[in-house]
């Protein structure tokens, strides 16, 4: 079953606009109370209020503030803020104005970054029109979009953008492009007859046009039966507007705060009663503990967060790339599925002739010489695939169509022959009569056909043949059309559709959406990065296989949208990690089979540019779209390509996985750090008879090393890192905690019994303080270029300058502290000349140890 029935409101639009198929013209107009000269001025404003403007609803973007606001209230912000408060009341004022005003910061540097994005995005918007030609009180003319009811008169022509839902009450040769809605390439024939509507889907309603598409050839005169949020579109667009699903990014970093804040539930408590007991002074062990719970929250991640996002950001825009939600950039990097849409993604969304062969399949000068007068001299609008005739290599110059042929008449396409014929002369009098059009309706007109052998007469057994060779280019993704054509006698002057009779089969010429220049590459550039792509669209599977096939996508199996109906959300999510290709689906359909990946623990990103993506872009971790896209795409989307070429995509996967890579190093690394910090801390508070350093000094401490982080947005990131996906991983980081916080934690002790022991520490607090600050914070600081890399540091994998300027500006601040003027007012003393060589010795051992265990542990585990 369906995990998303079609809504009530959908259901009803959907009956509602079968009526309107099933009536006449003229019982249509008598459904909405309007006439063929349209509506009055004054029944026109009538409707309007009760209707309102024709408006599609975009996604909301809400008030300014309260954007910020939300960005403020992540859970590690409030949590950050709490402790500032905690801070504060404590009398701790400087603590709190420094937590305050990193948490702010950060969350106002994201808020920037989206709003700007926002308005780039908002500049994008491409509705093709912004006006109608309306009747109203018998006259046309042009009035804006927003003022179109139910039951006014449109005109349309070739250009023109479908205003409203519309039944077609007359038309002449009408296409319409329908892909922004449906994913077909192909536009579609509407016309202005009766329907038996009953049970065909809405969008295969042959005479009702659609809000969204757009005209490609023909004029018509229609019926709006729909508007604003009643239309096909409006109602997808509104089912869009809600709040976005929590993204891969999302739910990592919800992950990785829960456990600082189960660690902070079970440590805070602990330090604050041992202290507590031991020393009797319960507000110095509560300002000690809420020191210690301060220490364990990474404090700078947000800001870390958003600077390396933000610097990804950057990144991509200078590829022209706009990134309109700055998270989007990791979940780019952690993608390890990519579905996309065909049309206008991997194909260039136009048409092109690339066939022209004979009954038996082989090539045809004569069939492309014969299509291209018959498109040349047809009158009216030239549809997609006259264009494609017309642009087809030489031929005009080579057949001199101006001076070697001149028309005498013809007999326009129409809906019930689905085929055009011209009659042209030659230049020695001779006339000739040149049809084409669908496959069956030509082959019903003809007796004989031409080979390479002749002429030959039409058979029952030549069917086989013929089907053969028709059968084996759809197959290969074309849409096949039949030329045929019949000299006419001396005497023969009255042309009428009488005249389309025992005409010769001359052979077929067969179009293409071809795929983008950049699609294979593209998606080799992907494949090599780990990214597997999946296909999934509205159009058949035929014409699907064969673009994958140009594109060098492998298709293994092909599944339509009944047989994703046919399955539960646990089979589907299993078949789904099966299927390459999925066709003829639904707007939700898309999104369905994006969460079953998703529930397979895969990272999913869609690319898409129509209406009927818009739920799959809301769905996927990481929605792309490109700037032709229609509008509501654009909004849904968190990526917006402004180039053609699909390269962007291998792009943004590295630039993705940098900024992955910085991030998670700073988790490693800081989860380490912290909580070998506190263990150290948990002992020294039952071990010594005063506290092993300051409230102010541990703030100062973690302050001192986040602000050597800082740097972590343009350090290097090893090629190998970037091969696979990267997600995260929070028992890599509990690995982390356990291994490498331990190790932290016993060169503190370490430095506990130098100081101790050697120095008589025992009857100095301020010596036994000032000298594990010091440890401390070189260990923390310096050990970031050991665990940055799985390489070896300085050897095989060097660090940026940025963030080695960054690290030793912060040691060297360190180092001098305990001998400066401030010292006194933070509670340090000046160690004396041999804790200096003994730091020395005990730093440069840890770093090794860090080393060494780190080579095991990626040895162990495959990463760090």
């Amino acid at each position: 079953m369906s995990a998303n029935p079609p809504s009530a409101a959908n259901a009803q639009q959907q009956a509602l606009l079968q009526n309107y198929a099933a009536a006449d013209p003229d019982a249509a107009l008598r459904l909405l109370d309007s006439r063929a000269g349209g509506l009055t001025d004054q029944e026109a404003r009538n409707r309007l209020q009760r209707t309102g403007p024709n408006a599609v609803v975009h996604q909301a973007h809400g008030n300014a503030w309260l954007r910020f606001l939300t960005l403020l209230a992540s859970p590690l912000s409030l949590l950050l803020l709490a402790l500032a408060l905690v801070n504060y009341l404590t009398g701790q004022a400087w603590g709190a104005i420094v937590i305050a005003v990193m948490v702010v910061l950060s969350s106002l540097l994201a808020f920037v970054q989206e709003h700007r994005s926002d308005l780039a995005a908002e500049r994008l918007r491409s509705m093709v029109a912004t006006t109608a030609s309306v009747l109203r009180d018998g006259q046309a003319g042009d009035l804006p979009l927003a003022a179109l009811v139910p039951g006014d008169i449109v005109r349309l022509s070739a250009g023109a953008l479908v205003p409203a839902d519309l039944r077609i009450l007359s038309s002449r040769d009408l296409f319409v492009s329908q892909s922004a809605l449906t994913g077909e390439a192909l536009p579609v024939e509407k016309h202005g007859q009766a329907l038996a509507a009953a049970g065909l889907p809405a969008l295969e309603l042959g005479n009702i046009a659609f809000m969204g598409s757009t005209v490609v050839s023909g004029t018509a005169s229609a019926l709006v039966v729909a508007t604003g949020a009643r239309t096909c579109f409006g109602q997808i667009a509104s089912d869009l507007a809600g709040a976005r699903a929590l993204t891969s990014f999302d739910r990592g970093v919800n992950q990785f705060v829960w456990l600082m804040i189960r660690v902070m539930i079970v440590m805070m408590p602990l330090v604050f009663l041992l202290n507590g007991l031991s020393k009797g002074d319960w507000l110095q062990a509560l300002l000690f503990g809420v020191a210690v719970a301060v220490g364990l929250a990474p404090e700078m991640l947000p800001m870390i967060v958003t600077i390396n996002l933000a610097k990804g950001a950057l990144a991509m825009s200078g590829k022209q790339v706009i990134v309109k939600r700055l998270n989007a950039i990791q979940n780019f990097g952690a993608m390890d599925v990519l579905c996309t849409d065909k049309t206008g993604t991997l194909t260039q969304d136009r048409v092109i002739m690339e066939r022209h062969v004979d009954i038996e399949g082989k090539d045809s000068a004569r069939v492309t010489e014969y299509a291209y007068l018959n498109s040349y001299y047809q009158t009216g609008l030239k549809n997609l695939l006259d264009v494609a005739v017309l642009n087809y290599v030489d031929v005009h110059e080579h057949l001199d169509a101006d001076h070697a042929f001149r028309k005498i008449d013809e007999l326009p396409f129409d809906f019930q022959r689905r085929r055009m014929s011209v009659v042209v002369e030659r230049s020695d009098g001779t006339r000739v009569l040149i049809c084409k059009g669908a496959v069956e309706e030509v082959l019903s007109v003809c007796t004989r056909a031409e080979t390479g052998a002749g002429v030959i007469s039409l058979q029952d057994h030549h069917g086989v043949a013929l089907d053969r060779v028709v059968n084996e280019l759809n197959e290969d993704g074309f849409r096949v059309i039949a030329v045929a054509c019949r000299e006419l006698a001396a005497g023969e002057t009255v042309i009428d559709n009488r005249a389309e009779t025992d005409l010769l089969l001359v052979g077929y010429i067969a179009f293409l959406d071809p795929p983008k220049d950049s699609a294979a590459e593209a998606l080799r550039a992907l494949s090599h990065y780990g990214v597997a792509v999946k296909v999934l669209t509205g159009d058949n599977a035929t014409v699907t296989r064969s673009v994958c096939r140009h594109v060098g996508l492998p298709v293994q199996q092909v599944m339509l949208g009944s047989d994703i109906d046919a399955l539960d959300d646990a089979a589907l999510a299993l078949r789904a990690e099966e299927v390459s290709v999925f066709a003829k689906l639904a707007p939700q359909q898309k999104a369905r089979v994006i969460r079953a990946l998703q529930s397979r623990g895969h990272v999913v990103g869609y690319l898409g540019d129509g209406i009927n993506d818009g739920a799959a872009l809301k769905a996927a971790d990481v929605g792309i779209s490109v700037d032709s896209a229609v509008d509501i795409a654009k909004e849904s989307a968190d990526i917006i390509l402004l180039q053609k070429s699909l390269m962007a995509l291998k792009d943004g996967v590295v630039e993705g996985r940098k900024v992955f890579g910085n991030i998670s190093k700073y988790l490693r690394m800081s989860a380490s750090s912290n909580f070998g910090n506190m263990l150290s801390v948990l002992g020294a508070s039952v071990l010594l008879p005063f506290l092993p350093m300051a409230p102010v000094q541990i703030l100062l401490n973690n302050l001192l090393y986040d602000v050597s982080q800082t740097a972590l947005a343009s350090d290097h990131v090893d090629p190998g890192y970037l091969r696979r996906p990267r997600r995260w991983d929070i028992g890599n980081i509990w690995r982390n905690m356990l291994y490498l916080g331990p190790l932290s934690s016993l060169f503190d002790y370490l430095t506990f019994g130098v100081l101790w022991y050697l120095f008589d520490a025992a009857h100095q607090p301020a010596l036994f303080q000032s000298g594990w600050f010091l440890e401390s914070l070189l260990t923390q600081t310096l050990v970031v270029h050991v665990l940055r890399t799985g390489k070896v540091p300085f050897v095989q994998s060097k660090s940026s300058t940025a963030l080695l300027a960054t690290t030793l500006a912060v040691c060297a601040l360190g180092l001098w502290l305990p001998l400066s003027s401030f010292g006194d007012a933070l509670g340090f003393v000046t160690p004396p000349g041999g804790y200096w060589l003994a730091l020395s010795a005990i730093v440069g051992a840890y770093l090794v140890s860090a080393q060494l265990l780190k080579s095991w542990l990626a040895h162990r585990y495959g990463q760090l």
